[in-house]
């Protein structure tokens, strides 16, 4: 008996299928085809094609996220922490062409105001890991004081803008330079005192 594939060779090998297909065209047969393996022995990883594509998209997000918190957890100091989260998180996307090219076909994977997210859990963890840096950066003294749940959605809502500009929309080196540019925004603020801190809705004494 056939021993059963590597779960990782499946969901890569379906990757790159319905990344060249797309959802509509890519049929159960292209991918075990691929694979070198029956269409009955596909389904023993998969219960449809739809929950297949699920998997893989899943699978495809995963690794985008592992690899980012790979690199996060190389650093010490949460300044270089959220440094390296950022331009990580752009960088392994445009040197995963399938991933790349899934988003393109289709873009719920990755939406930027969904009204129900289908990979919530997954997005949610991005966001606990900003937030995880952004305590300890307010521990050590090396962001100012702020309500870290906000700030940490606001931050994830912008990455999702450019990701979305950038890959999903267009390639354009205009863009990726507009992302620098917020970063830098980000983290070394629009004020020349950064001491000077007001809140936007402040009451006249």
């Amino acid at each position: 008996m056939k021993p059963r594939e590597n779960i990782e060779t499946i969901y890569q090998t379906a990757l790159e299928v319905f990344s060249q297909y797309g959802f509509p065209k890519t049929t159960m047969e292209d991918i075990a085809g691929r694979l070198s393996m029956t269409k009955g022995n596909l389904y023993l990883y998969a219960k449809n094609k739809q929950d297949l594509y699920r998997k893989t998209a899943a699978y495809a997000l995963l690794k985008w996220q592992s690899r980012v918190a790979e690199a996060v957890d190389n650093q010490s100091d949460a300044k270089q922490k959220f440094l390296t989260m950022c331009v990580k998180a752009v960088e392994y996307l445009s040197s995963d062409k399938h991933l790349r090219d899934l988003l393109l076909r289709d873009p719920d994977i990755f939406p930027m105001f969904p009204a129900k997210d289908p990979f919530e859990g997954i997005n949610r963890n991005s966001v606990e890991m900003i937030k995880s840096i952004l305590r300890q950066g307010i521990e050590e003294g090396a962001f100012r004081p702020f309500d870290v749940d906000r700030i940490s959605e606001v931050i994830f809502m912008i990455y999702k803008m450019f990701v979305i500009r950038m890959y999903i929309k267009t390639d354009n080196h205009t863009i990726h330079k507009m992302f620098e540019d917020t970063i830098d925004l980000c983290t070394r603020g629009l004020f020349a005192d950064d001491l000077t801190h007001q809140p936007i809705n402040k009451e006249e004494p």
